[in-house]
């Protein structure tokens, strides 16, 4: 286990960069992603690992709502915020992802070698949607993977008026983005 540890808070998403890019450097072949609240269970992890693994996916999403919806003790209020989140995402993106803000992934090494990770542009949760985008845009295989997902049992939510802003209004701009975009098709 290998701790990296910042001077100083520039985000969720410069967080996942720094650990993407150690990962990178260390050559490993699956980057899993999760949050460290005891939300995500580990155990699932090896279903994302085998769903890039033995199936052919380049990025597996631990999805809370691929088969309805898998929240427990969040509040109302949360769980409909997510879903319409999602909703929207597909809508202005046509992403194909049920669980666009989900943040339990196991990523491919070639996923990340590809999407140009100095070129993501969002680092609060817009960097989770961001980041499958250029995925799919990319043209790599995409699988959700239905978890249960449990309202953390350690710290509290970082969410704020900025960061819904970000993502909101990123997600208009990430699609138009794209539309003047080559994006290098995954081999």
């Amino acid at each position: 286990l290998f701790l990296l540890e910042r001077s100083e808070k520039k985000g969720l998403g410069t967080a996942y960069m720094a650990g993407f890019r150690y990962a990178l450097d260390k050559r490993y072949d699956y980057i899993f992603e999760m949050d460290a609240d005891f939300s995500h269970n580990p155990i699932d992890l090896i279903s994302l690992r085998n769903a890039c693994r033995n199936d052919g996916v380049d990025l597996a999403i631990g999805s809370r709502y691929i088969k309805g919806v898998n929240v427990v003790n969040w509040p109302m209020g949360r769980v409909l915020m997510s879903y319409i989140a999602s909703v929207y995402v597909r809508l202005i993106t046509g992403l194909p992802i049920a669980d666009a803000t989900a943040g339990f992934k196991c990523y491919k090494r070639s996923v990340l070698e590809t999407i140009q990770l100095d070129k993501v542009k969002f680092v609060g949760y817009a960097f989770q949607i961001e980041m499958k985008f250029r995925a799919w845009k990319h043209g790599f295989k995409l699988k959700e993977v239905p978890i249960i997902f449990i309202n953390r049992s350690k710290g509290t939510s970082k969410m704020s008026t900025e960061i819904f802003k970000e993502a909101f209004l990123g997600v208009i701009q990430m699609k138009f983005s794209s539309l003047f975009t080559q994006y290098e098709k995954a081999s």
